[in-house]
């Protein structure tokens, strides 16, 4: 017998104890805050009590990042398709109530825009302009706003603004795809386009996305 979809998510949040939205929230800003006790440090320590990142060091912004996308993104440091030391150790420590907490928190987070330590190189933007408009069909590279959005501000859940992001944070993912460090993509998307980049596009990519001011809120969703 078939199962309406409706059912089987209510079937499965009763199992899973998710809570409320506001107790969400509360929890989510809990962990922000003071870590969970059980070996996750508070997401503030790297990321900033509202989620604004550290362009500097190369944390990412989290503020205004769907749930959903934020959710997936714990799963795959979790599983394993998606790996950097410190968040996998994070990610493990977290319940799925606790990751789901902490999504929350960051959708509804207001920061300010977080401000990289140098202006990005002014050839390296108009090249990754470029390929966020049109891409290079030489190359087969679809233009990243296909996918991204116009002006990098996201398509949710699936695929997250990139304006505002970091230069340093932006070039450490895609080369994070190209060396099989991600590979939770929808269809392996950015796994086929990240290995047709060169050090120079990707170098130009981040530095436009870098460039620009972060999505407006509610952009994305």
């Amino acid at each position: 017998m078939l199962v309406p979809r409706f059912w089987t998510i209510v079937a499965v949040g009763a199992a899973l104890s998710l809570p409320e939205p506001a107790a969400a929230a509360d929890l989510g800003s809990a962990i922000v805050d003071q870590g969970n006790g059980k070996g996750a440090m508070p997401c503030k320590a790297c990321h900033g009590p509202a989620g604004g990142g550290n362009p500097a060091a190369g944390f990412p912004r989290l503020a205004g990042l769907s749930r959903d996308y934020v959710v997936r993104q714990l799963d795959a440091y979790a599983d394993g398709s998606r790996t950097q030391p410190t968040m996998t150790a994070i990610a493990k420590a977290l319940s799925l109530e606790e990751r789901m907490a902490v999504a929350t928190y960051f959708e509804a987070a207001r920061a300010p825009a977080a401000v990289d330590a140098k202006p990005g190189d002014e050839a390296a933007i108009a090249r990754g302009a470029d390929l966020a408009r049109d891409g290079d069909w030489s190359e087969g590279l679809p233009a990243c706003g296909q996918c991204h959005g116009p002006d990098g501000r996201g398509v949710a859940p699936d695929f997250p603004p990139l304006a505002g992001q970091s230069e340093k944070y932006l070039k450490g993912q895609l080369d994070a795809w190209r060396q099989g460090k991600r590979s939770s993509d929808p269809l392996h998307l950015m796994t086929a386009i990240a290995s047709k980049l060169d050090d120079a596009d990707v170098a130009a990519a981040a530095a436009y996305y870098a460039s620009l001011p972060p999505s407006a809120e509610g952009d994305q969703r």
